[in-house]
């Protein structure tokens, strides 16, 4: 898509909330420019201010006729398990009919679709599928510069703001003059930077090594923000969190959670604490290079700003550790904590 500037149509149809429609959301958050429309005819007529809450008068339409300008269809949503709802078939149709090319970040690769592949060879246009890839390469442990400071964030869950907290830091280190980057491995973040590693897609051999390079490709910058993905805790995703952290080899931690939730969402399991993730995290982490947890990250979107000032300190004084909503407070306090840590590996 790097051709020609992206106008883009995102497909939600039928969801809305932050998890499942994380995509979409973020990519309005971070790339409103490129986004025509948004595709939800339960949402038809709103704006997307109305809708989600944030992307100001982008529409919410339910006919890609009425998306004029658009060049693309992206799959707005991340649903477990990463498959096309049936029911979407015939608007991804109808948008290939439409000439509009199809970007997807699910584990459903839209190339592997024969449907979808005969439609988008007759119609001229491209099927982009963002989580393919061909890493082979294992971990080597050679060529890290020291200079390069790693920060990773991990959370006790998944969808709970890892990619939030990676980018607005990032970006807050750049305000500070800092020469920083985030770096994308999900598929969400690699539609908003634009390059990256989709890693929960990477074969298991190789999730370290494909970790690995993404560092070596980035270590020029003076800090690099590695985006987390899944969890140590959770019973699905736990393996590529791991190799994710042993690969990156990060000097500092930020510690990711929801306000409010206190099981893993769809499976019941409670949630270890911020003690037991930071402890464990950093074991984890430590097996491989030195490293601790600077800072926590609070999601409190669906509380109040009296609710979310109360848990910020709370978490303050019992973490011992600077704490924020990147959203609501803006990330400076976290950003402090990395230029900490910067300053601490110097001396």
């Amino acid at each position: 898509m790097s051709e020609t500037p992206r106008r883009l149509v995102l497909l939600t149809e039928g969801y809305r909330d932050a998890h499942t429609a994380k995509t979409a959301i973020n990519v309005i958050r971070y790339k409103p420019e490129d986004v025509v429309a948004v595709f939800d005819r339960a949402g038809a007529g709103a704006t997307c201010q109305e809708w989600f809450g944030l992307g100001g008068s982008i529409p919410v339409v339910g006919s890609l006729a009425d998306a004029p300008g658009a060049n693309a269809l992206l799959i707005g949503i991340a649903p477990p398990g990463g498959k096309i709802p049936a029911p979407w078939r015939p608007i991804v149709l109808e948008a290939i009919r439409r000439k509009l090319n199809v970007v997807s970040g699910l584990h459903d690769f839209l190339n592997d679709d024969a449907e979808f592949v005969q439609a988008a060879r007759e119609h001229g246009v491209r099927l982009v599928d963002v989580r393919q890839n061909n890493e082979h390469d294992v971990a080597q442990r050679r060529g890290i510069r020291e200079g390069c400071l790693r920060i990773h964030t991990v959370a006790n869950d998944c969808s709970l703001g890892k990619m939030v907290v990676s980018v607005e830091v990032a970006r807050g280190l750049q305000r500070r003059g800092v020469d920083a980057k985030f770096v994308a491995t999900g598929q969400t973040g690699i539609l908003i930077e634009g390059d990256g590693c989709p890693i929960d897609r990477v074969i298991s051999d190789f999730v370290n090594g494909a970790a690995e390079k993404l560092v070596l490709a980035n270590q020029h910058h003076e800090v690099i923000v590695i985006e987390g993905q899944g969890s140590l805790f959770h019973p699905r995703y736990s393996c590529v969190t791991l190799g994710l952290l042993h690969g990156s080899m990060p000097d500092g931690l930020i510690v990711c959670y929801e306000m409010g939730r206190t099981k893993i969402e769809d499976m019941g399991v409670p949630l270890a604490s911020l003690e037991e993730v930071r402890d464990f995290y950093e074991a984890a982490a430590r097996i491989m290079h030195p490293c601790r947890v600077i800072g926590v990250a609070i999601n409190g979107a669906r509380y109040s700003d009296a609710e979310v000032a109360a848990e910020r300190e709370a978490v303050r004084r019992r973490m011992g550790l600077p704490a924020c909503d990147v959203l609501r407070h803006g990330p400076d306090e976290l950003v402090d904590a990395v230029l900490d840590l910067k300053r601490q590996l110097r001396k």
